[in-house]
């Protein structure tokens, strides 16, 4: 099958990494789910025998008719458009119901789509998601590890990620020059719970993690606040003056964005 690189294709070849990403979903038979780029339809035929429906979002005109001559209507549901403007919410609605999102992601624009399921996080349930490597480890990575960074940070605060298994370039045609991984995410932000304004908090997030190089006093005062305030925001969160961002966890990043807020409210 003709590849376009433009649109980062590498098609999944393997039938049993297919099978076990399905399987990863958990039950589908009566839930409606969203298939980002099913290109050649490796993960869709699996998905096709359990869903309890299928919609498929697919860039490629001709990989669309392929699939529209593969696959019936009443089987998959497929809409010839860019996954990054697809309307996750008008979906669920019309379903009645959180979504399923799965899909092997275009390594050009993976960060682009966690960003957008993650703007769509009230419409869905779960993703099980195929990423590089490199990407899968920054998402998941944890507080101190050389991988955790905003990426992390920002997925992890709309719900737990989990890895899943790594598959290699052999398992792809054309092969890739990485490894991909497996991840699922369930959402379940973290907004309420931890008592903070999501794009507040966000934009706090950023301006620590400006300069990797800097610590997080140093990149917020960079980032406007007086010194003062951010070191007693900082001792209120119980976060070492000398810290760097990376080494950080979400619930610190929240009483630090309170005690900003508290100060400014003072």
């Amino acid at each position: 099958m003709p590849v376009k690189p433009k649109l980062g294709q590498n098609f999944l070849n393997d039938a049993a990494a297919a099978e076990r990403i399905v399987a990863s979903l958990g039950d589908v038979s009566s839930r409606t789910v969203v298939e980002i780029g099913p290109g050649a339809g490796a993960i869709t035929g699996p998905l096709v025998a359990r869903a309890g429906r299928l919609i498929a979002v697919e860039l490629d005109r001709e990989l669309a008719a392929r699939l529209r001559g593969r696959f019936a209507p009443e089987q998959v549901t497929i809409f010839e458009q860019d996954a990054l403007e697809y309307d996750f919410r008008a979906a669920s609605a019309a379903a009645g119901e959180r979504l399923v999102v799965v899909g092997n992601l275009p390594y050009g624009i993976t960060s682009p789509i966690l960003l957008k399921l993650a703007a769509s996080h009230a419409a869905l349930d779960r993703a099980v998601l195929m990423v590089q490597r490199e990407v899968a480890d920054r998402v998941a990575a944890e507080p101190g590890s050389r991988d955790y960074g905003l990426l992390s940070l920002t997925v992890q605060m709309y719900g737990p990620v989990e890895r899943l298994f790594t598959l290699p370039p052999s398992a792809f045609t054309p092969p890739p020059d990485v490894h991909s991984t497996v991840f699922r995410w369930r959402f379940a932000p973290r907004f309420t719970e931890l008592d903070v304004d999501e794009a507040g908090l966000f934009r706090t997030v950023r301006q620590a993690f400006a300069q990797k190089r800097k610590t997080l006093a140093n990149n917020l005062r960079a980032a406007g606040f007086p010194a003062e305030r951010v070191a007693q925001a900082m001792e209120r969160a119980g976060i070492p003056a000398q810290a760097r961002a990376e080494t950080v966890p979400i619930e610190e990043f929240a009483a630090l964005w309170r005690a900003l807020r508290a100060d400014l409210r003072e």
